[in-house]
């Protein structure tokens, strides 16, 4: 078998491997799994249609995922990725753990949609936890000047 450490899919490959192992790479593959899950559930339910947060959602993290792991935020410089990032990870907390209540509170009988709702709680954590991350970073990445205090003009 060819190597295929001078390939575009060998370096792809190594991309993937090294940025798992980054917290912010193991947070994005978690949210991309539970969403995943979440998504089996509940198209296993009677009711779908609570489905599309998790597509959503998935769709978003591979997408940030992707653009993260093969460095395009540091060529693509028109779109500040860190405060898009805060925004999905906000919206995408915030959505599971409203439709993960309304599922688990009522979803007596369909065991599918609560198991769906108690691991989108589990999602909303999650992305929540990624938010406070990235907030941190933004904060960290912020460089305090002080003023000049002299009288010249």
């Amino acid at each position: 078998m060819a190597e295929t450490e001078g390939s575009a899919f060998g370096g792809c490959l190594e991309k993937l491997k090294n940025y798992v192992r980054t917290r912010k790479g193991t947070i994005l593959a978690a949210e991309i799994l539970i969403s995943f899950i979440i998504l089996i559930c509940y198209a296993a339910s009677m009711y779908g249609g609570y489905s599309a947060v998790a597509i959503c959602e998935m769709v978003f993290a591979i997408i940030f995922f992707i653009i993260f792991m093969m460095e395009l935020d540091k060529q693509f410089l028109v779109v500040n990725w860190l405060w898009s990032d805060l925004f999905r990870a906000a919206i995408g907390a915030a959505l599971y753990l409203i439709t993960s209540l309304i599922c688990v509170i009522g979803g007596a009988g369909d065991g599918a949609r609560i198991a769906g709702g108690v691991f989108g709680l589990l999602a909303g954590i999650l992305f929540a936890y990624d938010s406070y991350t990235i907030f941190l970073e933004i904060k960290g990445s912020r460089q305090h000047t002080a003023a000049p205090t002299d009288d010249t003009v």
